[in-house]
């Protein structure tokens, strides 16, 4: 099989992290990079992750939410035609309020 070099300038702590990645796969760190060229290859495109850190507000919107389940406080609906029948309900309920 034929190769060919490529000199790539990076960090080295994240080349070690790279290579114990490789490693943990049973990978070199060479066989990950071509799997990785491959795959852009193949799919002619490039897609990169974030590891996802939730904010703080996230954090708090989640704590309500799923206090507000344990109290029984979601509504639940089995299609999205009882989603609309709940929101026409909730506007001719409002119209009527309105009126009064």
């Amino acid at each position: 099989m034929n190769t060919a070099v490529i000199n790539v300038k990076l960090n080295p702590d994240l080349k070690v992290q790279a290579q114990n990645v490789a490693q943990e796969l049973g990978l070199s760190l060479s066989s990950l990079v071509n799997a990785c060229l491959k795959q852009v290859v193949r799919a002619r495109t490039v897609t990169l992750r974030a590891a996802e850190v939730p904010t703080d507000y996230m954090i708090k919107t989640l704590d309500k939410s799923k206090k507000d389940k344990r109290e029984g406080k979601i509504i639940s609906f089995k299609n999205n035609d009882e989603v609309l029948d709940y929101i026409d309900t909730l506007i001719t309920n409002d119209k009527k309020s309105r009126k009064n």
